[in-house]
């Protein structure tokens, strides 16, 4: 079976948060996620599913901001050096260096401590997401298991692509990090790596399945598993299945790992438009909001 990348080009409004120290890296870019509702979780014929992604169930949102890429290298050194919270952070501690890569080998403690120091340093509460806010951000409106269509290649994601998910094809498995403007693609939100390159973390405790679980979007801390957090994407190292929309792992709060990484949101103010005036992501500007999308082809000719 082979597959055809089809690219459409949209918008996404956001905001830039003004860091010191970033050079010419990548900026931290806050884009508005719509409000809206979407089915959570997997159903029952997906390839691959495990029973933790379900009972599906519908989620209803309201609107928020989610940065554009996995927090940077340089975005966490920038952070770090300008503000120390409770908590002492180590401004290098990835394995994989790279300015543009995502900083990884930070605990979920660190994340959330990050988070602290970035709201002390802007005066705007940031945190991590929730698990719905994830899974809703990144199908951006799709039911497929990826955002992308039926399955990954290694031209648009980076993964243990050595392995093949739903007759997708064989490519290259890199063992590593790759910069975050590396494929220079987004999903219809306009959020770039949702699938592969590190693993994220999210606000909720762990609970097996989604029976009782919460539908307005907010973290879901009441029972499950407190010594557990929830983790979405896959990352570098991951087989395909484990980077669906619907996939979910855990992890201690307290480990480090250099295949998991985070991203941040924060709510609208009503400050925002005369503080962070909000900005439209074109296809001309050098990251773009072409999003692709795999297409099957019956056969070779199309």
């Amino acid at each position: 079976m082979s597959f055809n990348l089809r690219r459409t080009t949209t918008t996404a409004r956001y905001y830039t948060e003004p860091l010191d120290g970033l050079t010419d890296a990548i900026p931290l870019q806050m884009l508005l996620i719509p409000d809206g509702t979407f089915t959570m979780g997997s159903p029952d014929n997906e390839a691959e599913r495990s029973v933790s992604e379900g009972p599906q169930h519908e989620v209803t949102l309201s609107q928020f901001f989610m940065s554009r890429y996995p927090i940077t290298q340089t975005q966490w050194r920038a952070v770090v050096n300008l503000t120390q919270g409770n908590q002492e952070l180590n401004p290098n501690p990835s394995n994989f260096k790279g300015d543009n890569h995502p900083v990884e080998q930070v605990s979920w403690h660190d994340a959330t401590e990050f988070c602290t120091c970035l709201t002390q340093h802007t005066g705007r509460p940031y945190r991590l997401p929730t698990e719905a806010e994830w899974e809703y951000a990144c199908r951006a409106g799709t039911t497929t298991p990826f955002h992308f269509g039926p399955t990954l290649t290694d031209e648009i994601a980076n993964y243990r692509a050595t392995a093949t998910y739903a007759d997708g094809p064989k490519g290259n498995y890199r063992k590593e990090t790759t910069p975050e403007d590396h494929f220079d693609i987004a999903n219809a939100f306009g959020l770039c790596d949702m699938h592969g390159n590190v693993l994220e973390g999210c606000q909720d405790h762990w609970h097996d399945n989604y029976k009782g679980a919460l539908t307005d979007g907010s973290a879901w801390t009441e029972g499950g598993n407190s010594h557990r957090r929830v983790l979405r994407g896959g990352s570098w190292g991951s087989y395909p299945e484990y980077c669906r929309s619907a996939r979910r792992l855990n992890l201690n709060p307290e480990n480090r790992d250099y295949a998991i990484g985070y991203r941040v949101v924060s709510e609208p103010q009503d400050s925002d438009l005369a503080l962070y005036p909000l900005h439209l992501l074109r296809s001309s500007e050098k990251i773009n909001v072409a999003f692709p999308s795999l297409v099957r082809c019956n056969n070779s000719n199309e």
